[in-house]
């Protein structure tokens, strides 16, 4: 197997299993593990694979390396919740696979390199080319949501701020059945009186929150998720069983997340075949200069 063709099979696949969480992103809400896991894995053989053909340990090396800075960066404006769990372990992925840029002579594939690792640019371009479909998402949105289809007039008396209250928040949450509940998922205020509910929580670790409900006289208490990452499967596994127990109730408000994963997916076509889109519009403001 020669450079050109394991090079081209990891461009491929990585723009395979984009596409793939792109799809389960827009359907489901979220990218599955089994997905990013895999490309992950993909990536950390094939670039074995190829270090061991050239008795050069750089590839290997280059794909570890790239994997952890881009996991720590990632997860750090997971953390600020710019996005979910699921976008950062398929950042991670893709940037094991391809921790290099690219500058494919076979496919006359020569975009625009960036000084940052490929993977980066990944997450540049997705940052950006993710604002025109947020748009979009939103006013798609708040067009199929209830309070508008019932008074279309509704978006004239925005001035008033009541109104635009409940108009964000029918359409940025929902409530959903208990046993719909899965992985990712951001779950707003469940509000509860039992103690042994903080015990469980707590000791689960995830990533649900517990606090006192001060200006509501019918709970002690309210749990919610911590970041935009959502609940772990463990979180999702308690609220659960808890639900099945009768500590809590069976449906539960849930966020409208942003789907991301369709961003990531674009961004890494425009990162293959055209470069680092800061670094287009650098070389453009340059040549105009």
């Amino acid at each position: 197997m020669t450079f050109s063709t394991l090079f081209l099979i990891q461009i491929l696949v990585t723009i395979l299993f984009s596409i793939l969480a792109a799809i389960f992103d827009v359907r489901y809400n979220f990218v599955p593990d089994k997905l990013t896991f895999s490309l992950l894995f993909f990536g950390l053989a094939s670039n074995m694979i190829l270090s061991i053909i050239s008795t050069n340990i750089k590839f290997i090396l280059a794909s570890i390396i790239s994997m952890l800075l881009t996991y720590i960066i990632t997860y750090m404006l997971w953390k600020l919740k710019m996005w979910g769990g699921g976008d950062v372990k398929l950042f991670t992925a893709i940037a094991t696979v391809i921790p290099f840029g690219l500058n494919v002579d076979f496919l006359n594939i020569f975009p625009l390199l960036s000084v940052y690792p490929f993977a980066f640019s990944v997450v540049v371009n997705s940052i950006l080319v993710s604002f025109p479909f947020l748009l979009a998402f939103l006013i798609y949105l708040v067009i199929r949501n209830e309070t508008f289809k019932s008074h279309p007039a509704f978006l004239i008396l925005l001035f008033n701020i009541e109104n635009l209250k409940e108009l964000i928040h029918s359409t940025l949450n929902r409530t959903i059945p208990v046993k719909d509940l899965h992985e990712g998922n951001i779950v707003n205020n469940c509000y509860f009186n039992d103690e042994h509910i903080i015990e469980l929580i707590t000791e689960t670790d995830g990533n649900l929150e517990v606090y006192e409900s001060g200006g509501d006289d019918d709970f002690r208490y309210y749990f919610k998720s911590m970041s935009a990452g959502g609940i772990t499967e463990k979180d999702m596994t308690l609220i659960k069983v808890m639900s099945a127990q009768g500590y809590i109730g069976d449906a539960i408000s849930v966020k409208i997340s942003y789907p991301f994963a369709p961003a990531i997916s674009i961004g890494l076509l425009i990162a293959v075949f055209y470069g680092d889109i800061m670094m287009i519009l650098t070389k453009n403001m340059m040549l105009v200069i």
